[in-house]
C-alpha cells in the first residue's frame, strides 16, 4: 500500500491501532541503509556473517546508536508523520539514536529471555528491574517501536504480540492511579490473563517498522531459522505527560478499555 508521507495512516489504521495495539509501517527505510546499519552491528557481535561457526550465542545484545544509518532510519519523514498522528503533533521526543538491538542467532539453546511482559517506564533507577513500574497514563513511554534491519520470517524470531492485550494491561494499571504497578505485580500470574488473545508476528522485509502501543504484551521467542534476526527496539518518549482525556489514538486506546471494562 502508498502511504502519503505526510499523513501515512487511514483512519482505519487508526482505529486498527486502538482495537489491536499496533500498526505496521512497510518500506519505512530502504534495503540499502539496513544494509549499512547491519555491517555495524555485525562488526560489533564479533561475528563473521559469513561463518556460522562464530554464531555461538542465541542471542548478543548491543546498545544504541548514533551513527548515520541509525540516525536516518529513525528520522524517516512518514514515521514522524506516523507518531504525530498516533502521540499528537510536538507531544513526542525524537529518537536520536537507535537501540538496543536484540541480534538473535539460530539456536536451540533458550536465551533466557523469551517470556510474555509488557515495557515498564519509570522507576529505573532501582537496581532491580522488575521493581520498574508503568501506570495507566503511560507515564515515560509513547510508544515501543520495533525496526527491522533484516528480513524477517515466522522462523527468524520474530517478536510475538498479544492483539488487544493493552487494553486489559490498561484495566489492570487503572485502580492504581499514578503510582502504577511493578513489573513484578504485573508479571505475578505470568500475563496469563492475556493468553486468549490471538497472537501476531512481527515479521516483515528489513526496513519495516512496527508502533506499538506500550501496554501490549509481547515477547521474544527462540530463533529457528538460518539468518541472524537484526532489530531494534526504541522506547518512542512523550515531550509531555499523555492524559486519560488524551485526544491522540495512545490516549483514546486507554479510555475506550477503561469505559469497556466499567
Amino acid at each position: 500500500m502508498t502511504r502519503d508521507p505526510a499523513c501515512p495512516l487511514t483512519r482505519a489504521d487508526l482505529d486498527d491501532f486502538i482495537t489491536r495495539g499496533f500498526v505496521r509501517i512497510d518500506h519505512a527505510f530502504d534495503a540499502e541503509l539496513a544494509a549499512r546499519a547491519r555491517a555495524i552491528l555485525w562488526r560489533d557481535t564479533g561475528c563473521d556473517p559469513n561463518d556460522s561457526a562464530t554464531w555461538t550465542r542465541p542471542v548478543v545484545r548491543l546498545g544504541h546508536y548514533v551513527d548515520a544509518p541509525f540516525r536516518e532510519a529513525a528520522g524517516r519523514p512518514v514515521l514522524h508523520a506516523a507518531f504525530d498522528q498516533l502521540v499528537g503533533p510536538r507531544r513526542w521526543r525524537p529518537q536520536g539514536a537507535l537501540g538496543t538491538f536484540p541480534v538473535r542467532f539460530p539456536s536451540e539453546v533458550d536465551p533466557g529471555d523469551i517470556g510474555w511482559h509488557v515495557d515498564v517506564s519509570f522507576g529505573t533507577d532501582d537496581p532491580d528491574f522488575m521493581q520498574w513500574r508503568a501506570n495507566v497514563t503511560s507515564r515515560g513511554r509513547a510508544l515501543l517501536t520495533l525496526f527491522l534491519f533484516s528480513d524477517v520470517d515466522t522462523d527468524d524470531a520474530p517478536t510475538r504480540l498479544r492483539v488487544g492485550s493493552h487494553r486489559d494491561i490498561a484495566r489492570q494499571l487503572a485502580p492504581h492511579g499514578e503510582g502504577g504497578l511493578t513489573l513484578a505485580a504485573l508479571a505475578a500470574d505470568g500475563f496469563a490473563a492475556s493468553a486468549h488473545y490471538d497472537e501476531a508476528l512481527a515479521t516483515g522485509p528489513a526496513g519495516t517498522v512496527y508502533l506499538v502501543h506500550p501496554f501490549v504484551v509481547h515477547s521474544a521467542q527462540m530463533h529457528r531459522g538460518r539468518t541472524p534476526r537484526f532489530m531494534a527496539q526504541p522506547p518512542l518518549l512523550p515531550s509531555e505527560p499523555l492524559r486519560l482525556d488524551g485526544p491522540s489514538p495512545v490516549e483514546r486506546a486507554i479510555r475506550e478499555a477503561l469505559r469497556a471494562g466499567a
